[in-house]
C-alpha cells in the first residue's frame, strides 16, 4: 500500500484523512501472466495501480493483428479510462505480460472521494494532464511524424528497462512494424 499511496502523492499531497477513506476503496489482486485486467467489450469498473508485473493494452484490427497502445509497469495506474468515463464498452484489452499484483478501486466510488476530499481532486487533475494531454501529445507526433528508428529510440527513453522484459513482438506491435524490421533497427544502433 506505500508504493501506491507514494504514488499519489507524486502528483499532489493528499491528507492523512484522505487518504485513510481511499484505503478503504482499495483491494489487492493477483492476474495471472496472459491473464486479463480487462477484455475487450466489456464496461470497465475499476483502476488498478500495478504493485508488480507488466501489462500490455492493446485492440485488435479485423484482421486479428494486435496492436499495442501502451505498456502499464510498476506504479503506473491502467484503466480503460476513456471507456470508464463514457460508460461503454472498452475497445481495448489489457492483458498482463508477467504475474502481476495490482491494487484496485472502483471509480466510481473515487468520484465521491473526489467530490468530498479537493486534494484528491488535485491529485486526479495533475494525472490527467499529465498522462492524457503532455504524454498523449508526444505519443501522437511519435507515431505521426517520426519513422520506425526514431520511434524505437524513442519507446526506449519512455519505457526504459522495459526492452529487457518484453518479446520482441511487443515492442514491435507497439512500434508498428514487424518483428523482422525491428531486429534490423536493433542492429543498426
Amino acid at each position: 500500500m506505500d508504493s501506491f499511496i507514494k504514488a499519489l502523492n507524486s502528483y499532489a499531497p493528499l491528507a492523512a484523512a484522505c487518504v485513510a477513506e481511499l484505503v478503504k476503496i482499495v483491494r489487492s489482486k493477483s492476474i495471472p501472466k496472459q491473464g486479463f485486467l480487462l477484455r475487450e467489450g466489456s464496461v470497465p469498473k475499476t483502476v488498478a495501480f500495478v504493485k508488480k508485473g507488466l501489462f500490455s493494452y492493446y485492440y485488435t484490427t479485423a484482421e486479428g493483428n494486435i496492436v499495442i497502445k501502451k505498456f502499464f509497469a510498476e506504479h503506473s495506474f491502467v484503466a480503460s479510462t476513456s471507456a470508464m468515463l463514457q460508460k461503454k464498452p472498452s475497445l481495448f484489452n489489457i492483458c498482463a505480460l508477467e504475474d502481476a499484483e495490482v491494487l484496485e478501486y472502483d471509480f466510481s466510488s473515487f468520484q465521491q472521494l473526489i467530490a468530498k476530499f479537493p486534494d484528491l481532486a488535485m491529485f486526479y487533475i495533475k494525472y490527467m494532464e499529465k498522462h492524457w494531454i503532455v504524454d498523449k501529445e508526444i505519443l501522437e507526433i511519435t507515431a505521426k511524424y517520426q519513422n520506425a528508428k526514431e520511434r524505437y529510440l524513442t519507446f526506449q527513453v519512455m519505457y526504459p528497462g522495459l526492452n529487457e522484459r518484453l518479446k520482441q513482438h511487443h515492442v514491435a506491435s507497439y512500434l508498428g512494424i514487424t518483428p523482422t524490421q525491428l531486429s534490423r533497427i536493433r542492429k543498426e544502433l
